[in-house]
């Protein structure tokens, strides 16, 4: 055999086998790889869409937390003035109230007074014409009269 000849054969089968492959073998691969990288980039394309929409929806979160807050701190404000509202009102109320039992109670110590007056005054009367009669009983004389006015003094 000969070298040249052994050499130029194989030479030819590698040629047959490179385009076999070429033909047969290579587009199935390329096509499984092209496949492959198309779904990896796809895949990448949908992590970074991903990845936005995550931002976007933070972004919105976060406003909606600041909205949230910001209307819970107005409804707390809100309560709070209504409240201080609520008791200036009934501290008005019950100043009110107070005025009206205080000034009740003038009305009725006035009232006990008059009340009080008349009693006093029905008293000293009814003492002075008995002091009266008895002075008009007994002969007048200015040591007993002394003595009937001193008496009555004390009495009153």
């Amino acid at each position: 055999m000969n070298i040249n000849a052994t050499l130029f054969a194989q030479a030819i089968v590698f040629a047959i086998l490179v385009w076999f492959t070429m033909k047969f073998v290579w587009p199935p691969i390329a096509k499984a790889l092209d496949e492959r990288a198309l779904k990896i980039s796809e895949g990448l394309a949908a992590s970074e869409k991903a990845k936005s929409e995550l931002a976007v929806a933070n972004k919105r979160v976060e406003e909606e937390l600041g909205k949230s807050r910001n209307e819970a701190a107005t409804r707390l404000a809100d309560a709070e003035r209504r409240a201080q509202t609520v008791i200036e009102e009934a501290k008005a109320r019950a100043t009110d109230e107070a005025n009206k039992i205080v000034a009740a109670a003038h009305l009725e110590a006035e009232q006990q007074v008059v009340k009080a007056r008349e009693a006093l005054r029905e008293q000293v009367a009814a003492l002075a014409v008995k002091g009266a009669e008895q002075i008009l009983k007994r002969e007048v004389n200015a040591g007993v009269h002394a003595e009937l006015l001193g008496r009555l003094k004390t009495e009153l």
